[in-house]
């Protein structure tokens, strides 16, 4: 399925945001991630189904100065 992903079409074969996660290798800890401008809280990862034409956000917290 394609879907845009941080403002690019991306092919994935990801049902759930936890798998798309996984799919990248992004850890969940400093990690947000947003549906449709919507925040998907983590604990709805796994259940949050994701759809063609799915337009996510994947932010992730970086240290630094």
């Amino acid at each position: 399925m394609i879907l845009t992903l941080n403002g690019q079409p991306y092919d994935t074969s990801a049902s759930t945001v936890a798998e798309l996660l996984d799919e990248k290798g992004i850890a969940a800890d400093g990690t947000a991630v947003a549906l449709a401008e919507q925040v998907v809280p983590r604990s709805r990862w796994e259940a949050t189904e994701l759809m063609e034409g799915a337009v996510v956000e994947i932010l992730t917290a970086v240290q630094g100065g």
